[in-house]
């Protein structure tokens, strides 16, 4: 049975039509196949999905971001990669089985596969907490990505999670310190990283693993440091407002692309990756190998380098800016007027004595 959208009903109601028409035995009884029906029929489907999906709004986006039918990392690890051995714990308190992870072969190359799995029912999401890691979830990743940079293994992550699992019993764990820790970590390898958005990536818990030297995201997909119900629900005061909050966000791949967060948009099959899984498996498939190519002849110290670079330059048009050539010292850029404002307090004596003067020289030309 097909999961359909809230805007999708037009698009339900042509393929209930369509299977209608193809079946035979249909409730009319026993009848002939209508094929030249069939391709009418079928033609204005693929023209309503073309029509819908190119128009998707920032919230329709996150609907199909998080479609119950939306292929998960398990899908991708078990048909991208040969060889896939899954490795548990975190060696302090246990196991995550919202992130899976393991050594495998790609291609014939061997890489560290990290995928945060949502579930593809019912009780699997439950068993995978819906794809929110634990701290030990994010300290086992840091244990087997610390692993690949001894080894020079590359590592590849998949990304889908609505955030870090908020509990009581992860908070006391450390939560944020474990999700601090994988950001670090990230930051310090010199191995190639890739990070692939291929559904929600939720704040914290999808950045702790996307601290890549490429950042690739499904067409569909969201990328944002809340979901849309929270922040509507913080500057709204309203949780219904998620389609103004969603556009405010800026959380489609296309946007971010824009402002240089991510990389590359895979292209996904019209009407959404859980329609034709295949194609958008070869298109993974395809990004993955061509971003490894770019880091064959550097060395660590220069993929280091580019990844530190990458998300230094992220906001230097606005916001922060390098001083010199040194990364580490980073000056707030203002526009023209705050620049003005600036300087009129540092040299608010000389200012104020050239006020003076100009309105004594103002005055004296009236009475002349």
């Amino acid at each position: 049975m097909k999961n359909y959208l809230n805007f999708e009903s037009d698009i339900k109601n042509l393929e209930d039509e369509l299977d209608k028409l193809k079946d035979p035995y249909n409730q009319s009884g026993l009848s002939e196949v209508d094929t030249q029906k069939i391709s009418q029929i079928q033609n204005e489907l693929d023209e309503k999905l073309k029509m819908v999906y190119a128009n998707l709004d920032p919230w329709q986006t996150t609907m199909v971001a998080r479609h119950e039918d939306r292929p998960k990392s398990k899908f991708f690890i078990d048909n991208l990669f040969e060889d896939f051995i899954p490795l548990s714990g975190d060696r302090f308190y246990g196991e995550d089985l919202s992130v899976l992870c393991g050594f495998a072969k790609f291609k014939g190359l061997s890489v560290l596969v990290i995928g945060q799995e949502k579930g593809e029912d019912l009780d699997s999401r439950i068993k995978r907490n819906f794809g929110m890691m634990r701290p030990e979830g994010y300290r086992k990743t840091i244990r087997l990505m610390q692993l690949a940079d001894k080894f020079n293994i590359p590592i590849i992550s998949f990304i889908d999670t609505p955030g870090a699992y908020p509990g009581v019993g992860a908070e006391e764990r450390g939560q944020a310190e474990a999700i601090a820790k994988s950001i670090e970590c990230c930051m310090k390898l010199k191995v190639p990283t890739i990070a692939i958005v291929i559904g929600e990536g939720g704040s914290g818990g999808a950045i702790a693993l996307a601290s890549s030297n490429k950042v690739l995201m499904l067409e569909n997909a969201i990328y944002s440091v809340i979901s849309p119900e929270g922040c509507a629900s913080i500057l709204w005061r309203d949780p219904k407002k998620t389609l103004e909050a969603a556009t405010a966000m800026k959380l489609s791949s296309k946007d971010l692309l824009d402002l240089n967060i991510i990389d590359e948009i895979i292209e996904e099959p019209t009407g959404g990756a859980h329609r034709d899984r295949e194609k958008v498996l070869k298109s993974v498939q395809v990004s993955i190998e061509k971003s490894l190519i770019e880091f064959t002849d550097l060395s660590g110290d220069e993929i280091l380098e580019k990844r530190k670079s990458k998300f230094l330059s992220i906001g230097r048009t606005k916001g922060l800016y390098k001083s010199g050539n040194n990364n580490d010292k980073l000056i707030l850029q203002t526009n023209n007027f705050d620049k003005l404002i600036q300087k009129i307090k540092i040299n608010k004596k000389k200012f104020i004595l050239i006020f003076f003067l100009l309105s004594f020289l103002v005055v004296l030309g009236l009475f002349i």
